[in-house]
């Protein structure tokens, strides 16, 4: 069977290279573009209705977070009992990476009093506030996984959301997140989101952010899918990248220890349910080195790289639900783990790019989804979850997709409509970056639509913490994509960055307070892993996995034959 496959990959592969392209498509595909063409001038005025409550509800039946299989209920821990994905579930009945055996915890590397592990937007905006609120730079470490700024913050393209406007306000952006949410949001914690958000526009804009205005000066706010009203505040369609470097400027200026290419593979505790450092693993050397800290952060982003049910995502190569894996073994509380969000707008093709991400700046800025024959069969802006099941239903139920020539899905996003709508030039103004992804493949997105099909985007879910970002466990807190409940089942555009930098922010100032008035000596031990692995044993968990797993594995026969289980 396997050798038939593979010849059956081959005579595709055969095909694909004798394949005749027009403007970067496959020439079968311009049939389907010529019609996207056609009907476009009679869809520029119109756009399709908004669902009801009721249709909204039904559709979402075929997200993969609804449709059957793909998830199991957890045998262990303080969540046990809660259904989750099967991918992340199976690394939280994993077995520690390392046991006291493996590593001299006497011998301490570094000791400081805020240790913060991960270091995108969330870690180095923590770094900036623990030490603008009295922290030593000496008494601060930042250490990264990979390169400092390797994260999903610096592939953010869309805005950041802050109810700063007239028509705007706060209860409103409070409104629109929980309703996103599917009103699973932590209401306190949202409140510190929704409050903070006008400070962190001002504050960035205090670093040197370059954000968007009109020509009269104000900010070019536009809508995202969910939103009642215009609120993101953008840089083109690189706004994590603009954010990321004025405060990765801010972070070397203050001269903030900072280390890279050491992942965490393990927290350390006193032996009392009190987290007190953690071990590091170099990546290249493969030495470790043992942190003592009074305070930990953590900050390690998303799960992206897990492919929940074999979708491609838009996240970086670090993405695998570390922080989550090492927050359950000292025992800290999770929440809202069973949901996943699949950004509507992944491309499909070419498939060098298939999973990136396209913005929903696109849609908000007039670019249509559309069906293989021209037709407009969604509201635009609908919650992502909502948009991203819309996209699934008419390639796979109504069977209205276009098939790449790797056997993908997808429908069209009518680029051209944006600069039909808003004028020559705009594509090149907004969306640079979009425009030379494509251009790279000879596709003219101001000219020709663009395919997409939902990819796997952001982890809604994670620790759950307070409204300062503290966690259920003495010493621990966190920030950014690794928490849960600030979004509920379901994140808005425009929150992630948001959510980022207010709690980046909060973890800092919470812990600098925390550690001025700490003084007890600290003891380093693996203690909790020995408690986790009896939980893994009585509950008769037998697996060779180890976790966290630092880095995707992309070898082997089984990995290249990954598809989207939801439709197999």
């Amino acid at each position: 069977m396997l050798k038939e496959k593979g010849n059956q990959t081959s005579n595709k592969e055969k095909k694909m290279a004798e394949m005749k392209l027009i403007g970067g498509y496959p020439e079968y595909m311009r049939k389907s573009i010529k019609k996207v063409e056609e009907t476009r001038m009679k869809r520029k005025d119109y756009t399709p209705p908004a669902f009801t409550p009721e249709e909204q509800k039904e559709v979402l039946q075929l997200h993969p977070d609804f449709a059957p299989g793909g998830k199991r209920k957890l045998s262990i821990g303080p969540n046990k009992g809660d259904v989750g994905p099967i991918e992340v579930l199976d690394l939280l009945e994993a077995y520690p990476l390392i046991e006291e055996k493996d590593v001299n915890l006497s011998n301490i590397d570094f000791s400081t009093e805020i240790l913060i592990i991960g270091g995108g937007l969330a870690g180095t905006t923590a770094a900036i506030w623990a030490n603008e609120s009295g922290v030593k730079t000496k008494d601060i470490l930042l250490t990264n996984k990979l390169r400092h700024g390797d994260a999903n913050s610096i592939m953010a393209e869309g805005g950041t959301q802050a109810a700063d406007r007239p028509n705007d306000s706060l209860f409103r952006h409070y409104l629109d997140t929980i309703g996103g949410g599917h009103y699973a949001n932590k209401p306190d914690v949202l409140n510190a989101l929704v409050n903070d958000a006008p400070f962190i526009i001002q504050w960035l804009l205090k670093l040197g952010a370059i954000i968007d205005r009109e020509e009269n000066g104000d900010f070019v706010e536009k809508w995202g899918g969910g939103t009642s009203v215009r609120r993101l505040h953008s840089c083109r369609d690189y706004t994590g990248l603009e954010e990321f470097r004025v405060i990765r400027d801010e972070f070397r200026n203050r001269e903030i220890p900072c280390i890279e290419h050491y992942p965490t593979v393990e927290l350390l505790t006193n032996g009392k349910g009190r987290v007190t450092g953690a071990v590091l693993w170099n990546i290249e050397t493969g030495e470790y080195k043992i942190v003592k800290s009074k305070a930990t952060i953590l900050a390690t982003g998303g799960f992206g790289r897990l492919h929940i049910r074999g979708f491609p995502t838009t996240n970086h190569y670090g993405a695998t639900c570390d922080g989550v894996v090492l927050a359950y073994h000292v025992g800290a509380k999770l929440r809202d783990i069973d949901t996943v969000q699949y950004h509507p707008t992944g491309a499909a093709y070419p498939i060098q790019i298939v999973g990136y991400l396209l913005t929903e700046k696109l849609r908000s800025s007039g670019a249509q989804p559309v069906n293989k024959d021209g037709e407009a069969f969604v509201f635009p802006l609908e919650p992502r979850d909502v948009e991203a099941s819309s996209f699934i239903k008419e390639c796979y139920v109504k069977e209205k997709g276009i098939t790449t020539p790797t056997g993908l899905r997808g429908i069209w996003l009518d680029t051209p409509l944006i600069e039909i709508k808003n004028g020559d030039g705009y594509i090149d103004k907004a969306f640079p970056g979009m425009r030379r992804m494509y251009n790279r493949f000879d596709i003219d997105i101001r000219k020709d639509p663009v395919l997409v099909f939902p990819t796997l985007h952001y982890q809604n879910g994670g620790v759950e913490t307070d409204p300062w970002g503290k966690t259920s466990v003495e010493g621990l807190w966190v920030a950014g994509e690794v928490s849960g409940g600030v979004h509920g089942k379901n994140r808005l555009m425009g929150n992630s960055t948001l959510d980022t930098m207010v709690f980046g922010r909060r973890a800092g100032i919470s812990t600098a307070e925390y550690v001025k008035n700490n003084n007890t000596t600290l003891k380093l031990t693996l203690e909790h892993t020995k408690k986790y692995i009896k939980q893994l044993k009585d509950a008769g968990i037998k697996t060779d996995r180890r976790a966290p797993i630092l880095l995707p594995d992309y070898r082997g026969k089984a990995v290249l034959a990954r598809m989207i289980d939801v439709f197999q």
